[in-house]
């Protein structure tokens, strides 16, 4: 597999008008309420343009802050995969594999750059407890949602989707592209929180 290295995640483009292509209500999508701030010390973590390390690097703080849990050493993988299928872990492993069709179908439709993230934040934070110690499906979507309620407050658009099922929130990932012609592609910066003391 080729090293990837990925470009800014941002939502999809917008037309002349520079208004949304298409509008996605979630709830907690605008600005979050200043009041909001002590309680969810994660909320405007996701605001701004970032790559999947730096999307990963909120995941691995707000897992910690939650649940005082963590792991490292975990890379990511790209790949198209079935559009049912938003991403998996292998137990034992140490990768991540992305459904990259997904991503690419949330970056053309989300409204904004934190709905966007979000959508990213919730299925690595997903995979990633399940990479520590989280092995049932049942269990883990618990933890999720706990994690991401706590760390983001209840409006945030990644607290809706964590609670939610993202195929009925987002009903256009049924049917998201699924060429599988890219390959998997690894992803060549990802989790440096936990390697920058050892590798330049």
């Amino acid at each position: 597999m080729d090293a990837y290295n990925p470009c800014l995640l941002a939502p999809g483009p917008r037309d002349a008008d520079d208004a949304p292509r298409r509008s996605i209500t979630v709830h907690g999508a605008g600005p979050t309420p200043p009041a909001q701030a002590a309680d969810a010390p994660f909320s405007t973590s996701l605001d701004s343009e970032m790559d999947y390390d730096g999307i990963f690097s909120v995941v691995r703080k707000a897992v910690r802050y939650a649940i005082n849990r963590e792991r490292s050493g975990l890379g990511l993988i790209l790949s198209d995969l079935p559009p049912a299928l938003g991403a998996f872990w292998e137990v034992g492993g140490n990768y991540i594999v992305l459904n990259e069709s997904l991503v690419d179908a949330m970056r053309a439709m989300s409204s904004s750059t934190r709905e966007f993230n979000s959508y990213v934040f919730v299925v690595l934070a997903h995979e990633y407890l399940h990479s520590i110690g989280y092995i049932d499906e049942g269990e883990v979507r618990k933890v999720t949602f706990s994690v991401i309620s706590k760390a983001m407050g209840a409006s945030h658009p990644a607290t809706a989707m964590a609670g939610g099922d993202l195929w009925q929130l987002y009903p256009f990932l049924r049917f998201a592209s699924h060429t599988g012609g890219r390959g998997a592609r690894v992803v060549g910066k990802f989790d440096t929180e936990s390697t920058r003391s050892y590798i330049w």
